[in-house]
């Protein structure tokens, strides 16, 4: 039997019994797209979470603060308290497993000068080894702290826009350029008292870089490698009186945090029991962000499960139509074996039209789900977008997301998965019409 024959004798036969293919491929289309937009939703929120994080911070970083947070048994906070982290500590946790960077943090009380203008920059010292492991922006002017120069300052896109006239009431920011404007800077002395001798700490900005603005926490900070920031503040400390400097130095070996950035998401909350087992409370964002992967996790194996039941009663279905086809065609098939049609070709024709009510119901699926898809997405802010905040509030902020994404491989599987599913469906069926006698099939009346 030519190919041409078989696909004109198997469209026929499906169109002969018009209602009952069309319900028969009705089950395929539910169940395809189930599956589709069960993934694509697992795809929307990966991403969704993905921005959310880096809207946030890091969903890999574990920050421990010198105020700890204590949790009572039903996880309520119950206050702080605080904890000693000095460069012991530092080493102790590069020790911890799945610990990829750790860097000590001091927060630097510093003042920006140019002329008469003035900023207050949030000035951090870290380890500048680790700038790259704590993915941190591209630059849009300048390069980070390296081992050849170690005395960049980083800057964040607005730090440089936001100088205020010294000693005025108005409030309007000023861009200033370091390029063409002397900008000085100084640290701030109210913690101790300078000396009558020695001459005022002013540290001229030559080398900087800014950060492109990305929506995150990178926007309010501002960075400094934690070497150089250790040698200009001991000659900054020179200009202090003996008591208070010393009192000064020693704050260099008090840290205000210690960042630390796992290898993986699934690492997170394992370092930070093994954290907890040094005597030290830390905290991640994944500890507020679990409630909502968790929550994805079950709405994806919902549908998931959904799609499953409703694929297999497609193939029970399919293989109903395929049966009942066999008996109301028994007498054609005798026909065909008394013409001298082959064993394999009945099989085949069989086998064709499963795999067709198959083909026919995974297309309309997968058009069906990018119509779902973007009704989802246009739509589903209520549903959805409570789901992947978990609740967390945002500071008041609009968080865009894409609850449904079909990848270009996601529409070939669903289409795949319904045409084996139709051909395995029409297999035992297939197999039964090769069995049946010709001479009895000839004398059956339809």
């Amino acid at each position: 039997m030519k190919i041409s024959d078989l696909f004109v004798m198997g469209i026929r036969s499906l169109f002969r019994r018009k209602v009952r293919t069309i319900l028969t491929v009705l089950g395929v289309v539910i169940g395809c797209l189930f599956i589709i937009i069960t993934i694509s939703i697992g795809h929307g929120m990966d991403e969704s979470f993905e921005t959310q994080v880096k809207e946030i911070g890091s969903v890999t970083k574990i920050t421990i603060r010198e105020y700890g947070d204590i949790f009572d048994g039903d996880g309520n906070w119950a206050g702080s308290q605080q904890q000693e982290l000095d460069k012991d500590l530092v080493e102790l946790i590069k020790t911890i497993d799945h610990v990829r960077a750790v860097t000590p943090i001091i927060y630097a009380n510093v003042r920006l000068f140019s002329g008469k203008y003035e900023a207050y920059p949030s000035l951090i010292a870290m380890n500048k080894e680790v700038f790259s492991q704590f993915d941190f922006p591209d630059l849009e002017y300048g390069e980070y702290p390296n081992e050849e120069d170690d005395s960049t300052i980083v800057f964040n896109n607005n730090a440089l826009k936001s100088f205020y006239l010294q000693n005025s009431m108005n409030w309007t920011p000023f861009e200033i350029d370091p390029l063409r404007n002397t900008v000085i800077l100084k640290f701030e002395s109210w913690e101790y008292q300078k000396s009558e001798r020695a001459r005022e700490f002013t540290l001229p900005i030559r080398n900087y870089a800014i950060m492109t603005e990305t929506g995150s926490d990178y926007d309010w900070n501002s960075y400094i490698d934690l070497g150089y920031f250790e040698k200009i503040y001991r000659q900054y400390c020179n200009t202090l009186k003996l008591e208070d400097r010393k009192k000064a130095i020693e704050s260099l070996n008090k840290y205000r945090e210690i960042w630390l950035n796992v290898d993986n998401l699934d690492n997170v909350e394992e370092v930070q029991d093994k954290i907890k087992e040094l005597g030290y409370s830390s905290e991640s964002l994944i500890q507020y962000f679990r409630p909502t992967l968790e929550a994805s996790k079950t709405l994806q194996l919902l549908f998931l499960f959904l799609g499953g039941v409703s694929m297999f009663v497609s193939a029970i279905s399919i293989a109903n139509t395929m049966i009942m086809s066999i008996y109301e065609r028994t007498k054609e098939i005798g026909i065909m074996k008394v013409l001298g049609c082959v064993v394999k070709d009945i099989r085949l024709l069989f086998l064709f039209e499963a795999g067709m009510i198959g083909l026919f119901g995974g297309a309309i699926g997968v058009g069906f789900s990018y119509l779902a898809s973007y009704l989802i997405n246009k739509y589903g802010q209520s549903i959805f977008g409570a789901l992947m905040t978990g609740g967390i509030s945002m500071g008041g902020m609009e968080m865009s997301a894409t609850y449904s994404i079909i990848p270009i491989y996601l529409p070939l599987l669903g289409l795949g998965i319904s045409i084996v599913v139709g051909l395995l469906s029409g297999y035992f069926p297939a197999r039964r019409a090769t069995k049946i006698s010709a001479i009895e099939a000839m004398r059956t009346e339809n």
